[in-house]
Parts: C-alpha cells; structure tokens; sequence
C-alpha cells in the first residue's frame, strides 16, 4: 500500500478486538514468530496496559540473571583452578600430524583455549562455529593437552551418534600417543557401560 507517496509491502499485525498494526518490509527485522508449543498466544490490545507490565516484569528477571552471572563470574575469577603446562615437545610433534590446514579463525580458537588451560583459573570459553570450522579438532587439541599432563577428559555430547562419531575420531586422532578413549552411550550394553566407568575409576581410560 501507498504511504507518505512511498507505495511498499507490510506485514499485517492483528490485535485484540480487530485492532490492526502495519508493519513496513524494512522494519521485518523487528517481528519474530510467536514460540511456545501447542499453547495458543495471549492477543493484547492496543495501548493495553498488560504489554507494559510484561515488559517491565521481563527487564527486572534480565537484570536478575545478569546481577547472577556477574557474581558467578565474578567466583570463578576469585578461585584457583588447575594450571596445565605449556605445549611440549611431543604435543607439538602429534599437532602436526593433523591432515588438514587449520584456518585462521580455527587456530586462534585452539591457542586461545591453551592460554586458558594454561591459566590458574579455572577455564570458560564457548567456541562457536558452522559446521565444517574444525571445534571437533580444538577440542581433541585441549583434551590431548590435558591428557598429556596425566589429567582425565570427559566429551560431552548430545546424542548417542554423535558420542560414537566423536569416538572413532577421538581414536583415529590420538594413534601413537599413549592415550586411551572410550564411549558411553546406551549403543553400549549394560555390561559394556559397566566396564567403561571401572577402567575409568581406576585411571585406565584417559
């Protein structure tokens, strides 16, 4: 429609009680979709009070959560951690047996999460990544790190196809070092996840 002699496209936005809001194609960025399961969304209505009160009840929970991780960060920079050693000589020799040319973005993520490994605090990095960048490679790189300090690594995963993925690669990746890996997921049988937690209780699985 024609607006101001400029004619373009809008999105409709209905309210309660037929009261309608158009929205300009260039402003779209301001509209999400509505997530919240099978439950059907409260429609407000214009200059309605309730939208305010949300509004406001929604900021004070924001800066609860926000009051809470300045503590907790706060904690984490205050409490000693482990400091690993730095990368020897044998790191550096299995680092470059790695089949591939590490991208930029990918090696500073790998030195960034040794400087942390390296650091008397305990570590807090979120490495994020399309798929393809390399995490899968940055994590193997911290936990053979860890391991070489004759320290113990768990990988956590989100599925069970992912866990056996991350084994077979854990595995192929660590040949000729002396580093153990094993998986536990319900692909292994009860007997199987039993063994598992023993050999890992008595250090026999790094």
């Amino acid at each position: 429609m024609e607006a101001g002699g400029t004619e373009q496209d809008y999105l409709v936005l209905l309210y309660r009680g037929e009261e309608k809001v158009y929205v300009p194609a260039t402003a779209l960025d301001r509209v999400q979709k509505f997530v919240g399961g099978q439950a059907s969304p409260h429609l407000d209505k214009l200059g309605n009070e309730r939208w305010s009160r949300v509004k406001k009840k929604t900021r004070k929970a924001v800066d609860e959560i926000a009051h809470e991780l300045v503590k907790l960060y706060a904690e984490r920079e205050a409490r000693a951690g482990y400091a690993f050693s730095a990368p020897g000589e044998l790191y550096r020799e299995w680092e470059a047996t790695f089949p591939h040319v590490e991208t930029p973005d990918q090696l500073r993520a790998i030195e960034d999460v040794l400087a942390d490994m390296q650091r008397p605090r305990p570590a807090w990095r979120l490495v994020c990544g399309d798929v393809g960048y390399g995490k899968t490679e940055v994590a193997i790189r911290a936990a053979v790190k860890a391991c070489l300090d004759n320290k113990q690594v768990a990988v956590l995963v989100p599925t069970t196809v992912l866990a056996e993925q991350h084994r077979l690669t854990f595995t192929q990746r660590v040949k000729g070092l002396p580093i153990t890996v094993d998986s536990l997921s319900r692909f292994r049988t009860a007997a199987e996840q039993r063994g598992v937690m023993e050999k890992m209780s008595r250090g026999e699985l790094d």
